[in-house]
């Protein structure tokens, strides 16, 4: 029942979205829409899922998922980032229609439409969800920001990687992809 707040949506409702190609997600029953993404936003995508694959075939401790494909961490809360791997030990959580759970590592290109969604809520919602990785892409700034779970369990963002550095993951040991490389 309906009270004086505004009801959330559900996942059930998410379903009943219209398929116009656009991003759908809800965070917190809340519906979000995002129109599509532009070109550096696409080739930076390709980038970095292109050097996960390769990792991954070659390290076969988990799989790499693209866009479009939903991720249900709650009821109330159904996103779609642009990448994000599923670990080995997380297999089960990958199911025909979409992923029920939070991978271990998720990455979102940001865009001047989804920056403060990126870089606030969604942040909040991976933390809380316990995804092990949270890797925002910068095109403008041109840098990488991986925030990685802390001694206190809460996701903690490291130094801004640049030009100069390679992007590394805690949970794909060896996995290095030149910065220079990605933004070229």
């Amino acid at each position: 029942m309906k009270t004086g707040a505004a009801q959330k949506l559900t996942y059930e409702d998410f379903l009943r979205f219209p398929d116009d190609g656009r991003r759908h997600e809800l965070i917190d029953g809340v519906h979000y829409v995002t129109p599509s993404p532009a070109t550096i936003h696409q080739r930076l995508v390709a980038r970095l899922y292109g050097a996960l694959h390769v990792y991954l075939e070659d390290h076969p401790i988990g799989e790499a998922f693209l866009a479009p494909l939903d991720i249900l961490l709650s009821p109330h809360d159904v996103v779609e980032p642009d990448l994000f791997v599923v670990m080995q030990e997380q297999a089960g959580i990958v199911t025909e229609p979409n992923v029920v759970g939070p991978p271990a590592i998720v990455i979102e290109v940001l865009s001047p439409t989804t920056r403060r969604r990126d870089v606030g809520i969604k942040r909040q919602l991976f933390n809380r969800a316990g995804v092990l990785e949270y890797w925002l892409v910068d095109p403008t700034g041109r840098t990488v920001t991986v925030y990685r779970r802390g001694g206190d369990g809460a996701l903690q963002a490291t130094a801004p990687m640049a030009d100069a550095d390679n992007l590394t993951s805690e949970r794909l040991p060896g996995f290095s992809l030149e910065m220079e490389k990605l933004f070229r």
